[in-house]
């Protein structure tokens, strides 16, 4: 495909359009079938904005929902393979698919205790941080309070849209 431009992006008929966002909120595409409607859009920027609004605005629960589509970090589906071209293009950026066993075990431990607390995988934009600014973050969100961890969650996300939005529209 040639380089995708927000004008291309914007001319694209419906479907396509959902399909090639569908992706922007890990396996959430009901995101790009929000934002559809409200094409053009003049920029990446404006975009971006428009797909944060609308999880923003959404219920609680698919909110929530959203969250829980994440994977674990260094997780199972990490080491199956199953991780969707994004997620595996974000952690190996992070060095997480290059952990020693110990390592592994304390992501392992981590990504437990984390989702044991909030109910959620631990999601941060990896793509900014190191390896060991990673398990920093983990110790140092885990004594969070609930509500604000889940919105601490949901802007990572946000910046993990805007980061995959740059890709794509580079």
């Amino acid at each position: 495909m040639p380089t995708l431009t927000m004008h291309r992006l914007n001319g694209l008929p419906e479907a396509q359009f959902r399909d090639i966002l569908s992706g922007i909120f890990e396996r959430s595409p009901w995101v790009a079938d929000a934002v559809e409607p409200h094409r053009p859009f003049a920029d990446l920027q404006a975009l971006h904005r428009a797909m944060v609004a609308a999880v923003a605005t959404a219920p609680r629960a698919a909110q929530l929902a959203l969250l829980r589509a994440h994977p674990d970090l260094a997780g199972k589906e990490a080491q199956d393979g199953t991780l969707t071209a994004s997620s595996t293009g974000e952690q190996k950026s992070a060095g997480l698919d290059r952990l020693t066993r110990e390592q592994m075990q304390t992501i392992a431990r981590n990504n437990q205790a984390y989702k044991t607390r909030f109910g959620f995988p631990f999601i941060i934009r990896v793509r900014n941080h190191t390896r060991d600014g990673i398990f920093a973050a983990f110790q140092r969100r885990l004594d969070n309070e609930a509500d604000a961890e889940f919105e601490t969650a949901l802007r990572e996300v946000y910046e993990i849209a805007r980061l995959r939005l740059e890709t794509l529209l580079a």
